[in-house]
């Protein structure tokens, strides 16, 4: 009896449930950092002498101070990878240059080999990022076999509930468990989602009972603003226990633009419409610009310039065609194209191109069904006033008229225009006669906005290799 009140009790007590992953994720770090140095060392046939050993035991202590102010090391169950690699960047780049600015005060740059330090830090990245990618597909297969799980309470029985229902146990690799809803306005027994456990099981007060005794991990709260009092009242029963706990606003409903929580002068306040390039994923993002730029302009360099004699010889005019269109934040930029047809239309009056339009010239339609002409966009990227993946910039007159006929439009201009996109690459690519296409396209563009992360750039530009040199709707 005496055994069953302890444990009873016990199931009340913090539980170390992320101490073993952290300590784990710390060693592992460590034995990484120091392998990417003396595999460094090794490629400039430099010794692991006094002064390299100092510097990577230095950033062992540096990566892991950085580790826990970034809080590389809580759980990262259910955030995306792609947070979790923008801050290991951070961290990376944060101890990379407390070492330099530690050398020139220390006057010990000397004895470091400017390659040795910069291939230290590029491997060590590489490496690092391939060690949370392994461990985080080792643990959703474990976790779809129903291990490593962790139980799930949602406060609330309405559509908001719903909603966190569907979305949380989308995946079971996520490796979350429900054991039910609470709510004082439903009826008990009322369902909520597929799962037999998605019900509800009783009101806020069984809630907190059972998140007091350590029955349940993790609490959503995702009852309507309405209810404020009560949100409040069982915001603040909960802090009774060890469950963490998450409110969902019900305005999240909404389909918002790169929604985070940031403060003003320590006031919480929520984004609502914002882009995904702040910080590191805009440093991330313009290296993969320059980069891809650069290597497209070197390799389609002798293409470019048979290009460029073919427009001339084949009709009278410029060999480029430049035209106004809205880029970043709504500002004009000039987009550069080969010509492709006998007049340069830039104004109010554009219009747009049609099936077998008697203004584009016969080279023009095949540059423009192959889509050779945006060839000279790579060097609008290198500008800054573009991206490679973006949403697919439009005359300034066509923003006019599709900003008052498409809802959310406008925010299309949150990101830098770009040379290709996820509404290309799924065939909403060409003329926009109707509300209806440009609004397919427009519901394309928001959901790379969304959604954004290395990998789909690079996804939608193999795509764009693969299947760009011959579209429907390019003419």
């Amino acid at each position: 009896m005496q055994r069953k009140d302890r444990r009873r009790k016990d199931r009340g007590l913090v539980r170390p449930h992320h101490s073993k992953f952290a300590a784990l994720y710390r060693v592992l770090d460590s034995a990484v950092v120091l392998l990417a140095l003396a595999a460094a060392a090794k490629i400039d046939h430099a010794p692991m002498d006094y002064f390299l050993w100092v510097a990577g035991l230095l950033a062992v202590l540096g990566f892991q101070i950085a580790g826990d102010a970034l809080e590389l090391y809580m759980s990262w169950r259910v955030y995306p990878l792609r947070r979790e690699l923008s801050q290991l960047t951070l961290a990376c780049m944060t101890v990379g240059v407390f070492l330099v600015v530690l050398a020139f005060l220390t006057h010990t740059s000397a004895q470091y080999s400017r390659l040795v330090m910069g291939l230290w830090w590029v491997f060590a990245l590489v490496c690092l990022g391939l060690e949370r990618v392994a461990i985080r597909t080792l643990l959703r297969r474990m976790r779809a076999r129903g291990h490593n799980t962790r139980s799930v309470a949602i406060a609330g029985g309405g559509d908001i509930a719903r909603q966190v229902a569907a979305r949380l146990f989308r995946k079971n690799s996520f490796g979350l468990r429900p054991v039910g809803c609470f709510d004082d306005d439903v009826p008990v027994g009322t369902r909520l989602g597929q799962d037999p456990a998605l019900v509800v099981q009783g009101n806020l007060k069984a809630l907190v009972k059972l998140a007091r005794e350590g029955g349940v991990d993790f609490v959503y709260i995702a009852l309507p603003l309405t209810r404020q009092k009560t949100i409040t009242a069982l915001i603040w029963d909960l802090s009774d226990s060890m469950a963490s706990v998450f409110f969902v606003p019900d305005f999240f409903a909404f389909e918002m633009l790169q929604a985070r929580l940031t403060d003003i002068n320590g006031m919480p306040v929520v984004s609502v419409f914002d882009t995904p390039f702040l910080g590191v994923d805009g440093w991330l993002k313009r290296i993969e610009d320059v980069l891809i730029a650069t290597i497209a302009l070197i390799v389609t360099a002798p293409l470019m310039l048979a290009i460029a004699i073919g427009v001339k010889l084949s009709s009278p005019g410029p060999v480029l065609f430049r035209q106004r269109r809205c880029g970043l934040s709504g500002k004009a930029v000039q987009v550069w194209k080969f010509r492709t047809m006998s007049v340069l239309e830039d104004g109010d009056d554009f219009v747009q191109a049609r099936r077998a339009d008697p203004r584009v010239t016969r080279f023009g339609a095949f540059l423009r069904r192959t889509s050779l002409d945006e060839l000279p966009q790579f060097f609008n990227v290198l500008q800054g006033h573009m991206s490679v993946v973006g949403p697919r910039p439009h005359a300034l007159a066509h923003d006019e008229q599709y900003r008052k006929a498409v809802p959310g439009y406008m925010l299309r201009h949150k990101v830098k225009p770009g040379i290709t996109g996820w509404a290309q690459v799924n065939g909403w690519r060409g003329e926009t006669d109707t509300a209806e296409k440009m609004n397919r396209r427009v519901e394309h563009d928001l959901y790379y906005i969304r959604n954004w992360s290395i990998r789909m750039d690079l996804k939608i530009v193999a795509l764009t290799a693969a299947r760009g040199f011959r579209q429907p709707g390019a003419y």
